[in-house]
């Protein structure tokens, strides 16, 4: 899962990007509201994570401009401000969740997978799909009662198709969905990494439709 952090504090940036990294995110840094505002494909982020006091120009009027234009990909304002009035006003322009600085990184954490759970319209921490179940926080995944052992790609990998069940997704969707864009990247990392994947879970679960993608089934 792909996420936009907008922060123009470098190292707060740093740090934040390597702790989401190491939780098996891939990670886009934007460092002022220019660099944000001309995202190319905000809209298709898991999440944006949102500091409001920008250099070039407040971080309200940037979530203003996304939600403006439809953009509807879960934004978290982390600020420095706490009053109130920031909450109502952040909440009121669209973000879907406010937190404070400083903050536990397993609290931001806890905060983000709320947020997907939200969007898959369901609370329960774990997504299954019959004998397959997968918890995004606690990084496992069970089939038919037994655990399952997954690289950090599969386990993503695993995690998009569920979180996206009978849609087809092209090589570019996972690509996107797996790396950043400065990340390097092949077409053929992604038939082998489901080629990899069907082995673990059953090659029925994963059709290929020639010349579109691949479409996870339940």
């Amino acid at each position: 899962m792909r996420i936009l952090v907008v922060e123009d504090d470098a190292e707060l940036g740093r740090r934040l990007t390597e702790r989401l990294r190491a939780a098996d995110f891939a990670v886009e840094l934007a460092t002022s509201r220019a660099d944000a505002e001309d995202w190319p494909d905000v809209d298709r982020m898991a999440a944006v994570i949102l500091d409001l006091g920008l250099p070039d120009g407040s971080g309200l009027d940037l979530l203003r401009h996304w939600r403006d234009r439809r953009v509807e990909t879960p934004i978290l304002i982390l600020t420095a401000r706490g009053s109130w009035q920031d909450k109502v006003e952040g909440l009121n322009a669209g973000a879907d969740d406010f937190v404070v600085k400083p903050v536990r990184f397993e609290e931001l954490l806890a905060r983000l997978n709320a947020l997907f759970r939200r969007q898959l319209g369901t609370r329960a921490a774990t997504i299954t799909a019959g004998d397959l179940a997968l918890d995004p926080l606690a990084r496992t995944a069970i089939l038919a009662g037994k655990p399952l052992r997954l690289s950090k790609q599969e386990f993503r990998l695993l995690h998009l198709f569920l979180r996206r069940a009978g849609q087809v997704l092209s090589q570019t969707d996972i690509l996107d969905d797996l790396y950043a864009l400065d990340d390097e990247r092949e077409r053929n990392t992604v038939e082998v990494l489901i080629g990899r994947l069907r082995r673990k879970i059953g090659r029925e679960r994963i059709t290929t439709l020639r010349g579109l993608g691949y479409r996870f089934d339940t």
